[in-house]
């Protein structure tokens, strides 16, 4: 039954492909039998709606008169700080960046109520942002002070890339001490108070295709309310991470680098997203079609929470320290129901990623497929797989001499 995803394109364009979302593919499968439905069916669309601290954007501010040189010098938007060591009027702003102002210093430490995330937001919303920026001055770029409001519209290039999106499962955060702990996985009550999680599970994209048999760079995905493209693998991609019997990591492995076009992209699907006692972040809305090339790459598409499983990591002391920190295994059916147990203590569990959202996100890209307005690509390149032996290196400090 093998496909081609230039066949696939074909169905598209003329409106007859069969698409379903991950979570629709389910209980199809069960009711038809793989080999029936994965004949039948030509796409599955994956979502995830998360919080990213990987991700950031690329903006051309233009030049000014008389000319200045933001490259090397100090520039600010809404007061967040921008990466300026590159050209003369690029900068880079990175979702976790904040004010130089630290809230933790203020009255009230550690809400970190603004960041980039934030400013990315508004941005994509069309409102005015306040650049400041302060330069050494030079012959071609004379100008020293710079103080004005920019528009997304009114800027060059505005470019999401983000390094690391999409993880690939990811841990359940729980808190062994007697004590509050603030983390990147939300607040942590004590004596195992509550259970973080942050996965769509069954609908998130590499979940769907454990051995990114489909998702290469250059695939096309739904990024932020627009259509981006995988660009590379993303940080700490780790493919050689744990797996189980049906292939699905059980623990954090594969990453997405993810590139698009900011100004094609809706405030609803790129949110400013704060993580109190920790910083500041964006949550991101992704959605990755999966061609269904084979009857195996379906039966990895008919994946469900019950046969997806994430380790109970302890965030209170094994983790900082980074010791040996799993307490146990869950599977994303368990989190989702509400409750676990560990240690033979029931924990209520919460999640920092959005499944309603996921659901939303994977039913918007089926509709843009069936009106033939999102056209699958071959990928140029794999992503590294097992067999490359990458794997989640920690750093090895060593003396400066």
């Amino acid at each position: 039954m093998a496909k081609t995803i230039t066949e696939i394109n074909e169905k598209i364009r003329k409106g007859r492909a069969v698409v379903v979302t991950a979570e629709e593919v389910i209980d199809i499968a069960r009711e038809k039998g793989v080999r029936k439905a994965a004949e039948e069916i030509d796409v599955v669309t994956t979502g995830t709606f998360s919080p990213m601290c990987g991700s950031g954007a690329f903006l051309n501010i233009g030049h000014s008169k008389p000319r200045i040189k933001l490259g090397g010098g100090k520039v600010y938007l809404n007061d967040v700080p921008v990466y300026t060591g590159i050209a003369a009027v690029d900068v880079f702003i990175g979702a976790t960046a904040l004010p130089d102002d630290d809230p933790r210093n203020k009255f009230y430490p550690g809400e970190f109520n603004y960041g980039g995330g934030y400013v990315m937001q508004e941005l994509v919303s069309g409102k005015d942002i306040r650049l400041t920026a302060a330069a050494f001055g030079t012959d071609c770029y004379p100008r020293k002070k710079l103080e004005t409001l920019i528009n997304i519209k009114d800027i060059n290039e505005a470019i999401l890339f983000n390094v690391r999106n999409a993880y690939q499962n990811y841990n359940v955060a729980v808190n062994l001490s007697d004590k509050v702990r603030y983390t990147y996985m939300g607040v942590l009550k004590p004596n195992l108070g509550n259970a973080n999680y942050c996965s769509a599970g069954q609908l998130s994209p590499l979940l769907n295709d454990p051995y990114y048999k489909t998702i290469g760079v250059g695939t096309r995905i739904f990024l932020g309310g627009g259509t981006g493209y995988v660009a590379w693998h993303g940080t700490q991609h780790s493919p050689t991470a744990l797996r189980g019997d049906n292939g699905v990591p059980r623990q954090g492995a594969g990453t997405l680098a993810v590139i698009g076009d900011l100004k094609q992209m809706k405030p609803e699907w790129l949110v400013g997203t704060s993580m109190l006692g920790y910083g500041c972040t964006l949550t991101v809305g992704i959605g990755v079609p999966i061609p269904i090339l084979s009857e195996e790459i379906f039966r990895y598409t008919t994946v469900s929470d019950a046969g997806i499983m994430a380790p109970i990591v302890d965030y209170s002391e094994a983790y900082p320290q980074r010791e040996p920190d799993i307490v146990a295994e869950v599977s994303y059916a368990e989190l989702r129901s509400g409750h676990i147990k560990v240690q033979g203590k029931d924990v209520p569990t919460s999640s920092l990623s959005s499944y309603p959202k996921a659901v939303e996100i994977a039913s918007i890209l089926k509709q843009r497929i069936e009106e033939g307005e999102f056209l699958l690509t071959e990928p140029v390149a794999p992503l590294p797989g097992v067999e490359s032996g990458i794997s989640f290196k920690p750093l090895k400090e060593r003396p400066i001499s």
